[in-house]
């Protein structure tokens, strides 16, 4: 059974899906200087808007798009949903956090690290959880200090701590499945920069297994989140001044928002509907290094045994890549690991480039916006070029500017912190 792709919707900081390709070819991007938050300096992002996006709205977006061109109206009642995120509502939890702090004059310990909260009395009762003259705690009262009083802080600012639930990771999904009326099944993959590959090898997999006979699935991401900023940036990851992929001169990846929905169908459930088709998925190859937490195994046995599998389970040999699109992060590491990679297992001449100079990295979402621009490659027959790439330190054919060929079979690279390899086959229709 075959399973093909009969919608795709997308969004990034270029645009939607026909923008961002147009953007793309034309060697433009969307990396801009900006910094939502005060407390933090200016960096380059990939914002779509001059403030960090919400999730939901992404997402709604790219479905409704997908959803447009697959010719498919709601409700979809048996359709499957596979739609992850790394970040999730990570943004929305730390609006919460910043109205709902833990409360230092409660909670921080003394000498002994033992908050005064949690020290007894002479009875062994703390004061704080023994009732006043009413015989309601202090705690619980009003005040600076008492929950209450940060609680309704919190609420006029428009924030309420009930909304913890609706923030949780696997609502991105849930959302989905409610966006098109779906009550079938639904899975919420969280695989870090790996997340869009994962969910769409997940939906490959419920159609091949006739779970299912169509899916939505995909990633979205809205990453810019001052956490999330301070945390690459304590590790040395992101960019001073924009993200050029296999470049001499590459200076780490610039964060991005973004998402990719994709509508897969049995190849007969879109030919009995008269769906075009824009490509085949052939097939994938998940593995894990088991080894570091924020860089690949310098051996690369696992990413390795990713590709092979993916090639294997696709019944295509390395021969019969015309493209390949990278994870291409413009890290020290990423870009030296996937170079290896290439060089060692496909010949000399396969063509390669990287999408991230122009919608920044985009997490979770980046390898679905990988497959929908490698099924946009084989629609159009023209490879995007690598844009950022200016002087290359490696002799990989690299596509610098925009190139027509006849394009039939494509690659598409996806590596995670943890060590998680993503690799899927997109085939022309």
């Amino acid at each position: 059974m075959q399973v093909v792709v009969t919608g795709i919707g997308l969004i990034s900081a270029l645009g939607n899906l026909e923008i961002t390709w147009k953007q793309l070819l034309s060697g433009h991007s969307g990396i801009l200087p900006h910094q939502p938050f005060p407390e933090l300096f200016t960096k380059p992002l990939a914002l779509i808007n001059n403030i960090p996006s919400d999730p939901t709205e992404l997402l709604e977006t790219a479905i409704a798009d997908a959803l447009i061109m697959a010719n498919l109206t709601p409700p979809l009642l048996d359709c499957g949903v596979v739609i992850g995120s790394s970040r999730g509502y990570q943004g929305k939890l730390e609006q919460l956090a910043r109205f709902y702090p833990p409360y230092p004059p409660l909670l921080m310990g003394g000498k002994d690290g033992v908050s005064s909260l949690w020290k007894g009395g002479e009875d062994g009762v703390s004061s704080l959880w023994r009732g006043g003259e009413d015989g309601v705690s202090p705690l619980w009262q009003g005040g600076e200090d008492g929950i209450f009083s940060l609680v309704e802080r919190g609420e006029d600012a428009g924030i309420s701590l009930s909304k913890f639930v609706e923030y949780l990771p696997f609502n991105i999904a849930l959302n989905a499945a409610k966006k098109i009326g779906s009550t079938g099944i639904i899975l919420s993959p969280m695989a870090a920069c790996a997340t869009g590959i994962w969910a769409i090898a997940q939906g490959f997999e419920l159609i091949k297994t006739q779970q299912c006979q169509r899916v939505i699935v995909g990633a979205v991401e809205a990453p810019i989140t001052p956490l999330t900023l301070a945390g690459f940036e304590q590790m040395g990851a992101l960019a001073n001044t924009g993200c050029y992929p296999f470049d001499r001169d590459r200076e780490g990846f610039v964060l991005g928002e973004g998402a990719t929905i994709l509508i897969l169908e049995s190849e007969d459930l879109a030919q009995q509907r008269n769906a075009q088709i824009y490509g085949k998925i052939l097939g994938f190859g998940l593995t894990a290094d088991a080894c570091y937490g924020n860089k690949p195994d310098r051996v690369g046995k696992s990413a390795i045994a990713a590709i092979q599998t993916c090639l294997k389970n696709s019944n295509l040999s390395s021969h019969e890549i015309d493209y390949i699109h990278t994870h291409g992060t413009a890290t020290k590491l990423n870009d030296d690991h996937e170079v290896q990679l290439i060089k060692q297992l496909f010949p000399q001449g396969v063509s390669v480039s990287s999408t991230k100079g122009a919608t920044g990295h985009t997490l979770g979402a980046s390898g679905a916006l990988g497959v929908a621009f490698s099924l946009m490659t084989l629609k159009h027959q023209l490879l995007p070029p690598c844009v950022g790439l200016k002087t290359p330190e490696f002799d990989l054919d690299f596509v610098t500017s925009v190139r027509s060929m006849v394009i039939k079979n494509t690659l598409c690279f996806s590596f995670g912190f943890g060590g998680q390899n993503a690799i899927i086959a997109i085939g022309k229709a």
